[in-house]
């Protein structure tokens, strides 16, 4: 019997519980990641005001500005340069008396929004513009539709507004629709107006199908000045609890014609996210990190509780773990550049 045997360190360890050897190194860090971040997967949100000479930060989206059309070129031109693939349109009337509860100036050929679309794809041609649709940042009362006199939404009146604002942006020369309003029956109207305008083979339709309120979106109402004058969002978009809500509007919309869906927000929803993976698994399914997300990843940054780099690679990673394929987020510039660093996972 032999008594002084040596002990061999892991010997009584099971094989399959080491893992770290696959991890040990940032390029295996990233070969462990199942999706990697990609600069085509990146929407640019930007606003466009009504003033063409507009280039004002916006105090509660830091490294975010507005501009008018004639300050927009340069400032895309610099992102294009580093890799910027596509950006999504949100019109902004610094001029009340422009608003009315129609939503008129909308899709004003002289407008924003229109005039953003035409003038990036003549200096850009082969970048990707999508334009979010929705009537909050034009009706005098803030809501996303048209108001009967109760002030709840007509919901017959707004669905063939938008689904006209649309068409036009379409008209315009934009790639994609996304309607933003939550107001039920859009998807269908939008895909009817493109088909009879005979569209709808050039148009992505994105839904924004599984929109929730809730109180991230403030710094994007700053921005856009969309706040509603009276009331809320909470009877047409969905309640934060509502996961079966989502599922069912997710279902609508894939049947009511769009070519993609939008889950927004993003960080606190992603089961959502994983929801639509599955249930539109064929289907890009995108994420918007929302302006309030972005503004407290700056704030924990500036407080020290987090690195904004490394956080900003977290929070993006979660969406893909969860079943994105794309990503409309503020962070977009910087990842421009990120994306060309060494792996430092």
């Amino acid at each position: 019997m032999v008594h002084n045997a040596e002990y061999l360190p892991g010997q009584e360890t099971d094989i399959s519980s080491v893992l770290q050897g696959g991890y040990n190194n940032p390029l295996l860090r990233a070969w462990q990641h199942e999706r990697q971040l990609e600069k085509n997967m990146f929407i640019f949100p930007l606003f466009i005001s009504d003033d063409p000479e507009d280039e004002t930060d916006i105090p509660s989206l830091p490294n975010i500005k507005r501009f008018g059309v004639k300050k927009l070129i340069p400032y895309i031109d610099s992102l294009v340069k580093k890799g910027l693939k596509s950006v999504i349109l949100f019109g902004v009337l610094l001029n009340d008396s422009s608003k009315d509860p129609e939503g008129s100036a909308a899709d004003d050929p002289e407008g924003p929004v229109i005039q953003a679309i035409k003038t990036l794809k003549k200096n850009f041609p082969s970048l990707y513009v999508m334009c979010d649709v929705c009537l909050c940042e034009y009706t005098s009362h803030g809501h996303c539709g048209i108001l009967y006199e109760d002030g709840s939404i007509n919901t017959e009146l707004s669905v063939r507004r938008i689904a006209a604002v649309a068409v036009n942006y379409a008209k315009a020369g934009a790639d994609s629709i996304a309607p933003s309003d939550m107001i039920d029956g859009r998807i269908k109207a939008i895909k009817r107006g493109l088909i009879d305008a005979g569209l709808a083979h050039k148009i992505f339709l994105m839904s924004y199908a599984a929109k929730f309120s809730g109180s991230l979106y403030g710094p994007f109402r700053d921005a856009a000045g969309s706040c509603p004058s009276h009331g809320d969002r909470k009877c047409y978009q969905l309640p934060s609890g509502g996961a079966g809500l989502a599922r069912r509007a997710l279902i609508r919309d894939m049947s009511e014609g769009t070519d993609g869906v939008i889950v927004k927000p993003s960080t606190f929803y992603l089961d959502i996210v994983r929801d639509a993976a599955t249930i539109c698994k064929d289907y890009p399914i995108c994420c918007y990190h929302v302006s309030g997300e972005y503004a407290m990843l700056h704030a924990a940054a500036e407080k020290g509780v987090v690195d904004l780099k490394s956080i900003a690679f977290e929070a993006h990673h979660g969406f893909l773990r969860a079943g994105a394929r794309l990503i409309i987020s503020y962070f977009t510039p910087e990842f421009l550049e990120w994306l060309d660093e060494p792996v430092s996972l």
